[in-house]
């Protein structure tokens, strides 16, 4: 089972905490990921773009000349493709680009971005953010303690998006903030580091110091990330 040391908010470390094995320590896989993050992309599509066909166009009722005699080709519409104006042949019309995914398609995916980040150690698990009220310049301190830099992916519990940790870290364009529901392969794989909580951490990692009985709270919150997280890759769910 692999194991990561726990920050906290000063970037010093504050003992360590075991990481489920199925959730960060499997083989990726890449065709899987390829397909899943292809499905999210595809999601986020409008699929509102259209063009007008020659049946569409306004005008083009009369036939602009007779059929022979004028040593000009002959033209039956003035709004026939070829003509400035006229309508669009084979175009774009509105559909829909979603991808119906399997679960546990999506279940693996998730689990493989994850196990490629911790197998880069690019994986930060936080004992307490140490953010009282909102402040963002306490955030940027919070991230230059933990020497992570580029594009940060933060997961926090749904009930602290609104409080002073959300509000701290929401104007900063180089991190994203997500709940445990909203966490997604495509998210992972663009990110240069991912933060975590201990109660956040998918799987269920527990502090290898901790007792049994505080070890045993933590998985209901994070077998949660990987069951939501299947709501949101058809939908796109980037935040």
């Amino acid at each position: 089972m692999p194991t990561i040391k726990m920050r906290d908010a000063k970037g010093k470390e504050a003992g360590s905490v075991d990481l489920d094995e199925a959730t960060f320590g499997i083989e990726p896989n890449v065709p899987v990921m390829h397909q899943v993050v292809t499905a999210q992309l595809a999601a986020k599509r409008a699929g509102t773009q259209s063009t007008k066909t020659r049946a569409e166009v306004r005008g083009g009722g009369a036939k602009p000349w007779r059929q022979k005699g004028t040593g000009r080709a002959r033209q039956g519409s003035i709004r026939s493709p070829q003509w400035r104006g006229g309508g669009v042949a084979l175009g774009p019309k509105p559909r829909k680009y979603d991808q119906k995914t399997p679960k546990k398609m999506k279940k693996l995916a998730l689990r493989s971005a994850l196990s490629d980040r911790a197998a880069d150690d690019k994986i930060v698990v936080l004992e307490d953010w140490g953010i009282s009220e909102p402040s963002t310049k306490a955030a940027k301190a919070l991230l230059s303690a933990l020497e992570v830099d580029g594009r940060v992916v933060l997961v926090l519990d749904r009930a602290d998006l609104d409080t002073a940790v959300g509000k701290s870290f929401r104007n900063l364009p180089e991190v994203h903030v997500l709940t445990t529901g909203e966490l997604n392969p495509y998210d992972v794989l663009v990110s240069d580091w991912l933060v975590f909580t201990e109660a956040t951490l998918p799987g269920g990692g527990e502090a290898a110091e901790a007792p049994a009985e505080a070890a045993n709270e933590a998985p209901a919150v994070a077998e949660g990330a990987l069951e939501d997280s299947d709501e949101g890759a058809d939908e796109g769910a980037v935040k």
